[in-house]
């Protein structure tokens, strides 16, 4: 069955598809153990939900309301992993006002176990995202930034193990190029290495010798672009080799459900974004059966 085909024809808020060599066709019975995966991007400061008056988003947000979705299903499935996919800093007066500290401590109220590092969130500076990192009860994760000869050096790890019932999943994060999206003085002496091979190694270094179950990509590459030389997600998914879902974020892109690429080994990989400003909630519910076969359901959750 062709992607658009699969995409097509599955219901309009959610996806189901068999990882790990098991055909697109394949929905075959749940596995008898459920890792769910809840994520954001590009919240951007955005504490409040939108008011009744707004063009667009009426209604739609806020932390509160986040915090109260996420416990319900945390109370349903306690096997459950919360990520953002960066540009948490800029874009309200909370911002302006308090650099970031309101986010951070935000995100550890509701309990984030990892995000990645968006190109805004390097706005106060590389100085001004170290003087938060007390405030963040939550990994920041990426592999392709070299933070060696700056201020950061030493609180940003490549990526994370987490162990729920017995799965283990690794989780690495994955950066833009910050060269002609961040001024220079801002971001200092960050070096930028290249997403792909990166991406690979750290892959690699998850599925061989830490012997992971479910690896998961926090990116703030970006969904797609119609310039092939701009690596994306929808790249990154074909470039890999082990990787099952790619989280993703700098894009804006508002999926009703994962897309779904092939890898290297002909492997099925989703892709989500869920738009921005904390207005939906991406869910992933991956099921693992006797054999750690994998298959996954996927839904875009309005808050």
């Amino acid at each position: 069955m062709k992607r658009r085909e699969f995409l097509k024809n599955t219901a309009a808020t959610s996806t189901f598809i068999g990882l790990g060599g098991l055909s697109l066709k394949s929905c075959q019975a749940f596995g008898d153990k459920k890792i769910t995966i809840l994520h954001t991007n590009d919240v951007h400061s955005h504490i409040d939900p939108f008011p009744s008056s707004h063009s667009r988003y009426a209604n739609l947000g806020g932390v509160a309301r986040r915090a109260a979705l996420v416990e319900q299903i945390r109370n349903e499935n306690p096997n459950t992993l919360l990520f953002d996919a960066g540009d948490i800093f800029q874009g309200t007066p909370y911002f302006n006002f308090y650099g970031g500290e309101l986010e951070f401590k935000l995100m550890s109220k509701l309990k984030y176990d990892a995000a990645t590092i968006g190109n805004h969130d390097f706005d106060n500076g590389i100085d001004g995202l170290l003087a938060q990192v007390p405030h963040a009860r939550f990994d920041l994760l990426s592999a392709n930034y070299d933070f060696t000869n700056t201020v950061m050096d030493g609180f940003v790890k490549p990526y994370k193990i987490y162990s729920l019932d017995g799965i283990k999943i690794g989780v690495y994060g994955i950066g833009i190029k910050l060269d002609g999206q961040v001024t220079k003085r801002l971001y200092k002496e960050t070096r930028y290495l290249n997403p792909f091979e990166i991406a690979v190694d750290v892959e690699r270094q998850l599925k061989e010798a830490e012997k992971c179950d479910l690896i998961i990509c926090l990116s703030h590459l970006g969904y797609d672009y119609q310039n092939p030389e701009r690596a994306s997600d929808t790249q990154l998914a074909q470039k890999t080799y082990h990787t099952h879902l790619i989280i993703g974020g700098h894009t804006h892109t508002f999926l009703e459900k994962p897309d779904v690429r092939v890898n290297q080994n002909g492997d099925s990989v989703l892709v989500n974004q869920v738009g921005c400003f904390g207005i939906n909630l991406g869910r992933i519910d991956f099921y693992f059966d006797s054999k750690r076969n994998t298959s996954a359901d996927g839904v875009s959750i309005s808050v």
